[in-house]
């Protein structure tokens, strides 16, 4: 089953993170200086915030899909609906190995879809991305509807 992923970009990590750490009554599965992570079954949801932001606030958005056929079926489902999007395979993000699909909805929001191959030990594979804080690894798409 698929679980929903939400990102917010912000500015104080540690403030952050007990303000989260209360609200879901748990510790981030994931912690490190400039991100963390609940990986929650109530709710089902991929909550992130991290430090790489184009600005605070919500980052992106987005579905993460339990297995590669999950994953495929959710970008067909896109790509049948003429909705333009950018693919990733074997990227590196948010401390991440994933195979991902991202579009844009119609108010400009970033989502991603992706399925999880591995953890990594940097917040990217791009080591320029990282040094610019660039933000989530958001491919260059402009509207997509």
């Amino acid at each position: 089953m698929a679980r929903m992923h939400i990102h917010i970009a912000v500015e104080d990590i540690a403030k952050n993170i007990a303000f989260y750490s209360a609200l879901f009554g748990a510790q981030p599965s994931v912690n490190k200086d400039d991100y963390a992570k609940w990986q929650l079954e109530n709710p089902k949801v991929n909550f992130a915030i991290s430090t790489h932001g184009r600005k605070p606030g919500l980052d992106h958005v987005g579905i993460q899909s339990d297995s590669p056929e999950e994953q495929t079926a959710i970008e067909q489902r896109l790509k049948a609906a003429e909705i333009t999007g950018a693919e990733q395979k074997d990227t590196t993000c948010c401390y991440a190995r994933s195979d991902k699909y991202w579009t844009v909805d119609p108010q400009g929001i970033p989502w991603e879809t992706f399925h999880t191959l591995a953890s990594a030990p940097t917040f990217t594979g791009n080591e320029q991305r990282e040094e610019s804080g660039s933000g989530c690894c958001v491919p260059g798409l402009s509207s997509c509807c």
